[in-house]
């Protein structure tokens, strides 16, 4: 009976490794990747509040568009991305190395050069661990980059955490059928 317990253990844990593996990771961001959100020339003024209204501006673009408001001119990418709710500001940073940590985050705002290139933006949805974005852009060097999360939240649900939550109440099922059908030999 203890091989069986053993058995549906060894299953549930290898079935736990492939969710974790389909965890997507990206470890570089490019200029014009099919995560490119859209550019935003120049970005400036780049102040938080700036950063937020130029990334939910492109949120709202037609893709393959360009539109200019607030100062700015703006360049949608082609790249389709679902769902797209508005930025809420997270946090900074200027190196080039960014640890998304478990993730949550749904855009990365990087700003190159003051005045003299512009911003790009990337959708990082569902990417986690650490990544890496250019240290320049157009011959300019990165000034600084911004991370956004969905309304409100700084720590967004991810399907994983409901799919390793139905894995578990799955495993703890098996194992009381486990412990059933002995006491049931035993008796």
């Amino acid at each position: 009976m203890k091989k069986l317990t053993l058995k549906y253990m060894a299953v549930i844990a290898l079935v736990c490794a492939a969710f974790v593996g389909l965890a997507p990771k990206v470890s570089a961001l490019t200029i014009g990747d099919t995560n490119e959100l859209g550019f935003v020339n120049f970005g400036i003024p780049s102040g938080d509040a700036d950063r937020v209204t130029y990334v939910n501006h492109l949120i709202g673009m037609a893709l393959g568009t360009s539109d200019t408001g607030d100062g700015q001119t703006y360049f949608r990418s082609n790249n389709a991305f679902s769902p797209m709710p508005a930025a809420v500001f997270a946090q900074n940073g200027a190196s080039t190395s960014i640890n998304l940590g478990a993730g949550g985050f749904l855009y990365l705002f990087a700003k190159y050069d003051g005045p003299n290139y512009g911003s790009e933006v990337w959708y990082i949805g569902g990417m986690t661990g650490s990544i890496t974005i250019p240290a320049t852009a157009g011959g300019y060097g990165l000034s600084g980059w911004t991370l956004f999360t969905p309304g409100g939240t700084n720590v967004p649900e991810g399907g994983s955490t409901i799919a390793f939550l139905g894995l578990a109440l799955t495993a703890a099922e098996l194992l009381r059928r486990g412990v059933s059908r002995r006491a049931a030999v035993k008796a």
